[in-house]
């Protein structure tokens, strides 16, 4: 079967209750895909699931982090619509700071960025190999192939979630299991703009996103998604520039290093 299935397949997006984990939904619900939307907002999953066609979204109140959540979530979404086909991996944090960020701040990073992405994986795919397909977004960032400016945690976590989703698509790719990552800059959401309340920190990191490219509508990042599942590309980038610094990043790292330390010069003023 295809892997990348997506009308009449059921998809899970975690996260799902607003900006870009709600477009994805929305945008799966038009494929045909029936969707579950879990987010630690109940009311905003609830909501988003509202808008959607009837008797095709169901949303599930939780914390994407946790492994007995995660069972929860996937069994209530075989129940309610058949096997899952889809899992976008799209709750994240940001978490502003360097040295000085506190260990609460990197072990929740790490938590939902990261682990919350293995946890799934280790759930779904023996049941994805057995049937020969499924597919698997990790929604990561821009800072996972460069770096954010103003936020170790964000920045060092984002590149995990990078390296397992490359993980994931080398050791299944193989056996029907499509992986892809979606890497944009800046996108208009609660994440961002939470970022400014991070003090200086937050405030730098804010600064590097906003100027370094346009800030899209999480619509646009959900329509590079869809194309980007479709086109079987494990590289999802909203923002095509991005390629071009990660190019010039591969090919003269010393450079690049000194030009980060430029930019970051130039925008703290």
């Amino acid at each position: 079967m295809n892997p990348e299935r997506l009308e009449g397949g059921v998809a899970v997006i975690t996260g799902g209750g607003k900006g870009i984990g709600a477009a994805i939904a929305r945008a799966l619900s038009r494929e045909g895909s029936k969707v579950v939307i879990a987010d630690l907002d109940a009311e905003a999953a609830a909501q988003v699931a509202a808008e959607l066609p009837q008797n095709t979204a169901m949303a599930v109140g939780g914390d994407a982090s946790d492994s007995a959540f995660l069972q929860h979530l996937l069994d209530s979404a075989e129940r309610e619509f058949g096997a899952v086909t889809t899992f976008v991996a799209n709750a994240g944090v940001i978490g502003a700071g360097g040295l000085d960020a506190p260990e609460q701040m990197w072990d929740l990073a790490f938590d939902v960025n990261v682990r919350a992405h293995v946890r799934a994986a280790q759930l779904l795919m023996p049941r994805w190999v057995e049937r020969g397909e499924g597919t698997f977004v990790s929604v990561a960032s821009a800072a996972g192939l460069l770096t954010q400016l103003g936020s170790a945690p964000y920045s060092v976590t984002k590149h995990a979630a990078l390296a397992f989703a490359e993980w994931l698509a080398v050791t299944y790719g193989a056996r029907g299991i499509g992986v892809h990552c979606v890497c944009p800059m800046g996108v208009n959401t609660e994440l961002l703009h939470n970022a400014q309340s991070g003090g200086a920190d937050g405030e730098l990191a804010y600064r590097a996103v906003t100027t370094a490219g346009a800030v899209l509508d999480p619509a646009e990042v959900a329509d590079a998604v869809i194309h980007g599942i479709r086109d079987g590309r494990f590289l999802i980038l909203p923002h095509p520039e991005v390629l071009d610094m990660f190019q010039g990043k591969a090919a003269g790292y010393e450079r690049w290093i000194g030009g980060m330390r430029w930019y970051q010069q130039k925008l703290q003023g």
